[in-house]
């Protein structure tokens, strides 16, 4: 090993002993997952009073009757809608829980215990890394420490900056959407006025009703594709380059290297 990367690894490993007790990626970790809790959280909650107003129009039956009388049956529109509705809340109470579970594995992972591990680790790693090369076994130890302690806090770091960079916008004019989709029922007349309507002005009503459906589709869909991308597919796809990367550290190439 060349006497300046015998200096700078050790130098290094220390900083990252260090980080673990400074936590500086931990407090920013914890601000971006609080911050995705409460979207989903918002999500859940704008999910279940939409499905709550649905539930509403869905008992309503009203006769129209000028000339033809004609029956508007709201739960035949609306039952797939409402269907998907309470998969989507589901779906956002699982996201709440992701976030809390990042929330609190940071915290058992930013404990003194876990720290304090990584710390002497780091100090025995680089005490035999400025004499010869380390131990495979020690090697071996401070990775799997190192990612212990860093992986969840990478992983919602990247995961939130995809976000704010990608998804963001998005996020905001579909969660919109959701919380003002109510208003689209209230657009349904009550049962004495639906009665003086024409036959063909409550076929608009159905009309109406079924474009509002397929908007709430289209919100759910792809808020849950955002979550979903947030929650599952980032932090695993974030967590296998960092165990590939620790794997290859770890080969004999990457020590001799």
């Amino acid at each position: 090993m060349p006497p300046l990367a015998r200096l700078i690894l050790p130098l290094f490993v220390l900083l990252l002993a260090a980080l673990a007790w400074l936590k500086p990626l931990d407090q920013l970790a914890e601000t971006h997952a609080e911050a995705g809790l409460k979207r989903a959280v918002a999500s859940f909650a704008a999910a279940r009073a939409l499905n709550a107003v649905i539930s509403v129009v869905q008992g309503t039956e009203i006769t129209g009757g000028v000339v033809v009388g004609v029956k508007l049956a709201p739960g035949q529109v609306l039952d797939p809608v409402n269907d998907l509705v309470e998969q989507f809340s589901t779906l956002m109470l699982a996201a709440s829980i992701a976030f809390g579970a990042q929330l609190l594995l940071m915290q058992i992972g930013a404990g003194w215990l876990m720290a304090g591990a990584v710390s002497l680790a780091a100090v025995a790693w680089a005490g035999y890394a400025l004499r010869g090369p380390p131990p495979a076994w020690l090697s071996r130890v401070l990775v799997a420490l190192l990612l212990v302690r860093f992986i969840v806090p990478v992983a919602a770091l990247t995961s939130e900056y995809a976000f704010q960079t990608f998804m963001a916008e998005e996020y905001q004019v579909h969660q919109r959407g959701i919380e003002q989709a109510a208003d689209a029922f209230g657009a349904l007349p009550a049962a004495e006025e639906a009665a003086k309507a024409r036959w063909w002005e409550l076929r608009e009503r159905i009309d109406e009703l079924k474009a509002s459906a397929e908007r709430i589709v289209d919100h759910t869909i792809r808020i849950a594709v955002v979550f979903l991308l947030q929650t599952l597919v980032l932090p695993f796809v974030v967590m296998w380059a960092m165990l590939q990367a620790a794997r290859l550290l770890l080969s004999p190439t990457g020590q001799r290297a």
